[in-house]
């Protein structure tokens, strides 16, 4: 008994730091963003039930329906080009070039994302250096050459940055394969699309499931990005959170803006659970 309560008492201990964490960065903010989108006003007085909800959306559903856009895009996206590039790192037949894809896109994993929207302004910009480039080579115009701080560099923005993540996770549960199950459709004429398709990708789907989920809410979160890629109407969540609070100072509807994004975020991380739990049986 004495034993049990011991080992008990040590389990709690390791898991003490990761519930700390939990409950420190998501569960406090939560309960925080739930008083303050319920709580009372500054002026004193309780607004009307879900008041605050129905003011987010009546002033911000546009913003809302475009950052589900944007993240489902750009997740979508990431999804294919993780398949393409950790694909091609497990099963690739080139030493040259798996080495040279290895160490180039991890890159973006060290830029934080206020640094990678910076980078991207210059790049994506009328007269950035995509543009100048795309002109020196004949491809391009001055007259044609277009701005792609809007929409699209929000997306071109958060694919860089996120898509080494999601590639670290998928490549490094293919190589932890059993490469015999790979050898043997190979010997049987099988293809390297085929091999990744029928055989790697059923096996690595959890975590490919989760590296998207935490795209995701990662994503979800970022200010940086939407502000300064795209000044335009409409923007992300974050963007507009930002700017009721400094503009109007109306920290209620805020908040309920950032428990609109919490149940977005919580939607997807539900529907995977779900799916892997139907999985299991």
């Amino acid at each position: 008994m004495v034993g049990s309560g011991i080992r008990n008492l040590i389990g709690l201990l390791l898991i003490a730091p990761a519930g700390a964490l939990v409950l420190g960065l998501f569960v406090y903010p939560l309960g925080l963003s739930l008083i303050g989108a319920f709580g009372p006003s500054v002026e004193g007085g309780y607004p009307a039930p879900f008041g605050r909800f129905r003011n987010a959306l009546d002033l911000y559903a546009d913003d809302v329906l475009f950052s589900v856009l944007v993240i489902g895009l750009s997740v979508g996206i990431i999804a294919v080009l993780t398949v393409i590039i950790a694909g091609y790192l497990t099963l690739g037949t080139s030493p040259l070039a798996v080495a040279v894809l290895r160490w180039l896109y991890r890159w973006p994993l060290f830029i934080p994302f206020i640094v990678a929207a910076q980078a991207m302004r210059g790049f994506l910009a009328r007269n950035g250096l995509m543009n100048n480039t795309l002109v020196e080579l004949g491809l391009l115009t001055p007259l044609s050459a277009q701005s792609f701080l809007d929409w699209r560099g929000i997306v071109i923005t958060m694919v860089w940055k996120q898509l080494p993540f999601a590639v670290l996770l998928v490549a490094g549960a293919m190589a932890a394969l059993d490469r015999s199950t790979i050898e043997a459709a190979r010997n049987l004429g099988a293809g390297r699309v085929r091999c990744l398709i029928d055989i790697v990708l059923p096996q690595v789907r959890a975590t490919f499931g989760v590296a998207l989920v935490l795209s995701t809410v990662v994503m979800s979160g970022v200010l940086s990005v939407p502000l300064m890629i795209s000044a335009h109407s409409p923007t992300m969540i974050t963007a507009q959170m930002a700017f009721r609070i400094n503009a109007h100072g109306d920290y209620g509807t805020a908040n309920a803006l950032g428990l609109i994004s919490y149940l977005l975020t919580g939607a997807v991380a539900w529907f995977y659970l779900r799916q892997g739990l139907r999985e299991k049986g």
